[in-house]
């Protein structure tokens, strides 16, 4: 017969000690070998978030799983919390249909890859540093095939129509969504995803006007001030800022801003006319009535407004001003992959200059949220794992 093993007390304590310390290193949420899907969830529209846990998903095909480094706090998520954006007067948008609760919000991501499916190997491996672009379509309507997801008909937008990054990870379809983005820190990283993409993508459609004369940027929170930092780079001159907030206004000096108003004064308009004898360049990063009231209102002929802010409400104005002062209104939805790239690769040559950020851990994405409700955010907040 084989005798059996004998183990000495102390090297079965030692064990039993690096078996306890294993344990205990796979249940923190920083481990990567982790398990467990922790979210901060809504679950109940204008609610709280509350912490959910669930099994991990197993990437298949193309897709890629992301341990979620960082993730911004944005101003549209305000909105999905809320299950609505507002029309103007009672009117509002329900965006709570075909979202299954409890849903993941969170969009400007930046994270490490950890597993990938038999069809993404090729292209990611795990420990690779990524920014993930979560403007992500169907790939067939007319939109995608131009490259233009982020107009998708069918969106499979990260935060929005699919679980995003207030989590400790989330599934990506394909690895072409995943940039690297060394050496930029992950925290600028991820808010270029969205606030900075957002911005990028209104100046560029900016650019010929702004060649005019100095852009006007309203609204200089997360998006406007990454505007501000754009601006720089892509027009060579320091825009003009309004913003209502003294706060933010002496930020955006601070930071390059040639003038800033305060477009609640109601000398502002004559203000900014009597400086530029009118503005071909203006992007409003509010998005109500009286922001755009206020961009119509400084404008040069042949001017041009892009407006990417969400706040809400309805804008009216005499039709037979568009022909007389030549001017054009452009809504858009954030940018294409393809601007994301150019966006990541921009920062990475050193010419954007981070904006303001405060880290906050995951567990405080509700207050998170709660102070940019407030407008308590001068910058932006990115939510750490």
């Amino acid at each position: 017969m084989r005798g059996k093993l004998r183990i000495s007390p102390r090297i079965a304590a030692l064990r039993a000690f690096m078996w306890a310390t294993t344990q205990a290193r796979d249940a923190t949420p920083g481990n990567r070998a982790m398990t467990q899907l922790v979210r901060q969830s809504l679950v109940t529209y204008g609610a709280p978030l509350c912490e959910t846990v669930d099994d991990c998903p197993e990437p298949r095909g193309s897709e890629v799983l992301v341990a979620v480094d960082r993730c911004g706090v944005c101003h549209s998520d305000l909105h999905m919390q809320d299950g609505y954006f507002r029309l103007g007067g009672d009117k509002r948008l329900d965006i709570t249909q075909g979202r299954a609760l409890p849903f993941t919000l969170g969009h400007e991501i930046a994270g490490t890859v950890v597993a990938v499916g038999p069809e993404a190997a090729a292209q990611a491996r795990p420990g690779d540093k990524v920014a993930v672009y979560p403007w992500i379509g169907c790939g067939a309507c007319a939109a995608c095939r131009l490259g233009e997801e982020n107009n998708c008909t069918a969106p499979r937008h990260l935060g929005v129509y699919v679980d995003g990054g207030y989590a400790s990870h989330v599934l990506v379809p394909h690895p072409r969504y995943l940039i690297d983005y060394a050496p930029l820190a992950p925290a600028f990283a991820a808010a270029l995803m969205c606030s900075g993409l957002t911005a990028y993508a209104a100046l560029r459609r900016l650019a010929g006007h702004a060649a005019r004369g100095p852009a006007l940027l309203i609204g200089v929170g997360g998006v406007g001030s990454m505007g501000l930092a754009l601006a720089h780079a892509l027009f060579g001159q320091a825009p003009l800022v309004a913003d209502i907030d003294a706060g933010k206004r002496q930020a955006a000096l601070a930071a390059g801003a040639a003038a800033a108003f305060d477009p609640a004064d109601p000398g502002a308009r004559k203000a900014v006319l009597a400086a530029t004898g009118g503005l071909s360049a203006v992007c409003d990063f509010v998005g109500s009535d009286a922001s755009l009231g206020f961009a119509t209102g400084v404008l040069a002929r042949g001017a041009k407004v892009v407006v990417t802010g969400l706040i809400g409400g309805s804008f009216t104005t005499a039709v037979a001003m568009f022909p007389i002062k030549a001017m054009t209104i452009e809504g858009m939805l954030t940018g294409t992959l393809a601007e994301a790239r150019e966006l990541i690769a921009l920062a990475r040559a050193g010419k954007v200059t981070p904006i303001p950020i405060r880290e906050r851990p995951m567990r405080d994405a509700q207050a998170a949220l709660e102070d940019l409700r407030a407008g308590k955010v001068v910058g932006r907040v990115v939510l750490t794992a």
